[in-house]
């Protein structure tokens, strides 16, 4: 699908496009989303460059995601997609600066790219370029990637919560503790993900900030530079704290359920041990000897009644006053 955005007073329009030969030459922004080979062919041939193919845009080496080639600046980063699904996942996209031009190849649907088109389409500033639209697609991008880990901020909170301070008991909780992983594993890999989308836009930023010298750009665009700086190597350290507490809280997780499995097996040795005495005498007792004097006794039944009963309660109140139990 191929989308072409034009400046239209003090915004910024989407274009019809009815013919792939007639692009329009104001095009600021031409946004590629699965694009076919035709609008590939139609794209280089107004832009003056070399849309990359979707093997080309997953290669991971820097020099194959940062380049210049015939003037054109060529930048790909790794963005987030379906982070508000329980299948969040990566996707690579392309940015091309030709002159004034930004052409952008991608192949999902990261939620940044329809809210500055949104935005943009309200208002924007006049004489609005493709390094404007460049810059306000990197801006929703760490913006988008600062909501995602505030979220998964809370969730880790909530998770916590659960269990050091859990509403209900402990014991029998495996349904629960099985859905907690579940939730600390998910949280894991989307700050995984994140952190990777952080450290591809980090690297744009920097690619720009080296390349802008030959470039005349306002003083606000370099200083709104050096803020995304900023914040993506702020945001990349929240990452890591975060990572960091995310396996602290699966230590933890992994150590309450071991101590519930100490209890149960600790449980089961008592039982054994208090239940040995009182097995050990019905044992005797059932021992079918001819020279056992016990047989003749008139009340050898309850006797051994009473004494299997004492012997399990001796260890019992042993073990209790020992705090074992």
């Amino acid at each position: 699908m191929l989308s072409v955005f034009v400046p239209q007073e003090s915004s910024l329009k989407k274009a019809s496009v009815g013919d792939l030969a007639a692009l329009p030459d104001n095009a600021v922004w031409i946004d590629l989303v699965n694009p076919t080979q035709p609008e590939d062919k139609a794209v280089e041939k107004l832009a003056g460059i070399a849309v990359p193919t979707r093997e080309d845009m997953q290669e991971i080496e820097i020099s194959s995601r940062l380049y210049i080639e015939n003037g054109a600046r060529y930048m790909t980063a790794t963005l987030m997609c379906q982070s508000d699904t329980d299948t969040p996942k990566t996707t690579a996209v392309t940015f091309i600066l030709a002159g004034h031009r930004l052409v952008t190849v991608r192949y999902d649907e990261p939620k940044p790219f329809a809210v500055v088109e949104y935005k943009l389409g309200r208002s924007c500033s006049p004489g609005l370029t493709g390094e404007m639209v460049l810059m306000e697609l990197l801006d929703a991008v760490i913006d988008r990637c600062a909501d995602i880990l505030e979220r998964i901020g809370a969730d880790v909170d909530t998770v916590s919560h659960d269990i050091f301070e859990p509403e209900s008991e402990r014991h029998g909780n495996a349904r629960r503790y099985s859905q907690i992983l579940i939730a600390i594993g998910r949280k894991g890999d989307l700050t995984s993900k994140v952190r990777e989308s952080l450290v591809s836009i980090g690297r744009i930023v920097t690619f720009m900030s080296a390349v802008m010298e030959g470039v005349k750009w306002s003083k606000d665009m370099r200083e709104q530079l050096k803020t995304m700086q900023r914040d993506v190597a702020s945001l990349t350290d929240h990452a890591s704290y975060l990572s960091n507490k995310i396996t602290f809280v699966l230590d933890a997780m992994l150590g309450v359920v071991n101590l519930e499995q100490n209890n149960i097996i600790k449980l089961f040795s008592v039982m054994a041990v208090v239940l040995m005495p009182p097995t050990l005498i019905a044992s005797i007792y059932g021992m079918n000897f001819k020279d056992m004097p016990e047989l003749e006794w008139p009340h050898g039944y309850p006797v051994a009644i009473l004494a299997m009963i004492a012997a399990a309660v001796v260890p019992y109140y042993v073990f209790k006053l020992k705090k074992w139990l």
